[in-house]
């Protein structure tokens, strides 16, 4: 069996999405997930995402690392899955899907998707560095000279560390630019190594500097090394809601491949 693909990428994050509507793609098969993520041997991606049929959204997202294991939510990759959802003519401008049993909105202007985001209550802080979740969890860690930093090596140090241990975390270098521009790398999860970027790990980065007093802006932009991305909030008590998570969200290529099955 034939299946087609489409490959995006948002800010340097990239990933193989493919039209399940007709659920013949084996999900089960890690194997074949990650052989298809392999720069070497595959297609080349930081995760491969599912788009299925849902009865009360425009659609389902399923995100896999590339791992090949299943992951937990991916912000770029959402904004991705939503640009080419639009191609499909499943929304016209804006749009709803459900990801992990969670609802997002979404809309799209040309390239620019915009993903409303969870909303956070805990951010916990500790000698050295923060810990929330926004959809997937995130160790974020202020530091200087960030263009020579060793993110793999640190990064993994720390993803697989005391308390993260097996379960694990993504991890977020920043260093600041001026009152609400950040510069950030990710080490990510599943991945195992620096991504270009990653949309929730942005997202913890908004916060974090908020929380810190870092900056006064609840409108953040975030420098990554695969592109700009913006983070608006508002903060409620100890909540920070209406997150939206803006950026680009770019096609690539598209192909076909061979199932067996």
């Amino acid at each position: 069996m034939k299946l087609d693909f489409v490959k995006y990428q948002g800010a340097g994050n990239d990933f193989v999405i493919i039209d399940n509507r007709t659920n013949v793609f084996p999900k089960d098969d890690y194997d074949l997930i990650r052989g298809y993520c392999d720069r070497k041997f595959g297609i080349g991606a930081d995760g491969l995402m599912l788009i299925e049929k849902a009865t009360d959204a425009d659609f389902n997202m399923v995100y896999y690392n590339a791992d090949g294991r299943p992951g937990s939510m991916c912000g770029n990759g959402g904004r991705c899955i939503v640009a080419y959802a639009k191609t499909l003519g499943l929304f016209d401008t804006s749009t709803s899907f459900n990801a992990l049993g969670e609802k997002y909105e979404a809309s799209i202007n040309e390239e620019q998707v915009s993903l409303n985001m969870l909303a956070v209550e805990h951010i916990e802080i500790y000698p050295g560095h923060v810990f929330l979740d926004t959809g997937s969890p995130h160790h974020v860690t202020f530091t200087e000279n960030l263009p020579t930093f060793d993110v793999v090596g640190q990064g993994r140090k720390i993803r697989y560390g005391a308390p993260y241990f097996e379960t694990g975390t993504n991890v977020n270098f920043v260093e600041k630019v001026n009152e609400n521009t950040f510069n950030v790398r990710t080490y990510e999860r599943g991945v195992e190594d620096e991504t270009l970027s990653c949309g929730t790990g942005v997202t913890a980065v908004a916060l974090a500097s908020f929380h810190l007093n870092k900056t006064s802006e609840k409108e953040v932009n975030i420098e990554t090394q695969g592109g700009k991305l913006k983070i608006e909030f508002e903060k409620e008590n100890n909540t920070y809601k209406n997150i939206i998570l803006t950026g680009p969200a770019t096609f690539v290529f598209k192909g076909t491949i061979e199932l067996s099955i």
